[in-house]
């Protein structure tokens, strides 16, 4: 599963979002290549010489708040690469490893990736499990490794992690997100017995050293 962040730019008048469509993995070879992993289901598309990215770093990166504008894509043993403008040698690749790839979208275009959704539209969504509301959308938040809807529950936020085998569905116009979470994620799980038995055996022990 993947979604967008939403952010207004300023583009004859019009909002836009973007899409997160790529990560960087690491350095292939010495001449700056790097190696990456798509989120979309359209390379041929978005990854096209002279296409600009956004890049998501750390602060502290070199490349925070900077762009970057891929020269080619080509495929290694069913694996894609990229070469980019400025980006000549190994050790620079290296600097942008796990960096995020965004390119900016008209909000008024629906996402053409399967299960690909705008932040914005997920947040406020009821959140199901086994028919019964557990909570309500309050965020999405982007991290290299995955994804992860942040759930507003009675009880406190609750980090769901948007992967298909979690986050069963998500119905935009229904207004609702399918979930089938482990057990504990949403509940703390009793002891089990013997866990309670090893702890009443401990105790036990304690009391008989005097």
């Amino acid at each position: 599963m993947s979604s967008t962040l939403t952010s207004e730019v300023s583009d004859d008048d019009a909002r836009r979002t973007q899409l997160r469509v790529g990560r960087l993995t690491k350095a292939h070879g010495l001449k700056g290549a790097i190696k990456l992993e798509l989120f979309t289901d359209d390379p041929g598309r978005r990854f096209v010489p002279g296409a600009v990215f956004s890049l998501q770093v750390p602060t502290e990166s070199p490349w925070h708040g900077k762009t970057l504008e891929l020269a080619e894509l080509r495929w290694y043993n069913s694996h894609p690469v990229g070469f980019f403008v400025g980006v000549s040698d190994r050790t620079a690749a290296e600097g942008l490893a796990k960096a995020i790839l965004w390119i900016d979208q008209d909000d008024a275009e629906s996402p053409d990736e399967e299960d690909a959704w705008y932040d914005h539209q997920l947040a406020g969504l009821a959140v199901v499990r086994d028919g019964v509301t557990v909570g309500q959308v309050a965020r999405i938040e982007h991290f290299p490794a995955q994804d992860l809807i942040i759930v507003k529950t009675p009880n406190g936020e609750v980090m769901v992690p948007f992967v298909k085998a979690i986050v069963a569905s998500v119905d935009i116009e229904a207004g609702v997100v399918t979930v089938t979470p482990p057990n504990g994620l949403f509940e703390e799980l009793p002891e089990e017995p013997a866990e309670v038995a090893e702890a009443d055996s401990a105790a036990d022990g304690d009391s008989t050293k005097d």
